[in-house]
């Protein structure tokens, strides 16, 4: 297959690692409760960079395959049939106003969450959170796609809370919650304003605050990160309206 850049490579591969691992499952080389081979493994059997195995199990826990065990590794789990009351989350936007609605639904349950991981996050916990950060800044200086990095940061951050339903949760949404992704498969937002340098300090901000046991700054930063961002796409969809309004003028 052809493809043009690093960003289409990385996507095919991960693509292609999750495909195979879904196969593994699918056919009985992993089964519930197994656990799939370490991230170094995994490396060595498809010859590929961490970010592209992460990718693929982000994948794979979105498609409620897999699951993380911090420190302990990631097991084929029963896959869950989608909740008729949940579709809602997991159903294709049409319009930005789906967009805003996830976030104002997102904002309430990751604010809490932010709050939980600077009171209860382990040492390791922190790490992780880091090691997100620090993704994310190298993806952003290197000009590469920086939509998944994000998307960890906020499941590192869920899973700092000790409890696993905020994890499950943003699992369930899966890199959907990056609105940023969706925008760029609806027609006439391609051109969304490259805002990685704003929320890196965001991102930043919320660690900061986690790491500094401060729960109520924590959840401040994130009330200030999220906020941003449904501010941006409420200006988008008002431009969106005086278009619509110019044209049919």
């Amino acid at each position: 297959m052809e493809t043009v850049g690093s960003k289409q490579v990385r996507r095919s591969l991960s693509a292609e690692v999750a495909e195979a691992l879904r196969d593994d499952i699918s056919g009985g080389a992993y089964r519930i409760g197994d656990k799939l081979p370490t991230e170094p493994a995994l490396i060595a059997r498809f010859g590929v960079s961490r970010t592209v195995i992460r990718e693929a199990i982000v994948t794979l826990r979105a498609d409620g395959l897999v699951q993380s065990r911090h420190g302990v590794g990631v097991f084929v789990t029963q896959p869950h049939r989608a909740v008729p009351e949940l579709q809602l989350l997991t159903q294709v936007n049409k319009k930005i106003s789906d967009i805003i609605e996830e976030l104002e639904l997102r904002a309430s349950v990751e604010i809490e969450a932010a709050g939980l991981a600077a009171e209860r996050c382990a040492p390791a916990q922190e790490a992780e959170i880091q090691a997100q950060l620090d993704a994310f800044e190298t993806l952003m200086r290197a000009g590469d796609p920086t939509a998944q990095a994000d998307f960890e940061f906020h499941v590192a951050i869920a899973r700092a809370t000790n409890n696993a339903r905020f994890e499950e949760f943003l699992a369930h949404l899966g890199r959907r919650t990056i609105p940023r992704s969706k925008l760029r498969d609806m027609a006439g937002t391609d051109n969304i304003e490259n805002r990685d340098a704003q929320l890196h300090r965001e991102h930043m901000a919320v660690a900061e605050a986690i790491y500094a046991r401060d729960s109520q700054a924590a959840r401040e930063a994130m009330r200030v990160h999220l906020g941003g961002s449904l501010r941006r796409y409420r200006v988008l969809t008002q431009r969106q309206n005086m278009l619509s309004g110019d044209k049919s003028s």
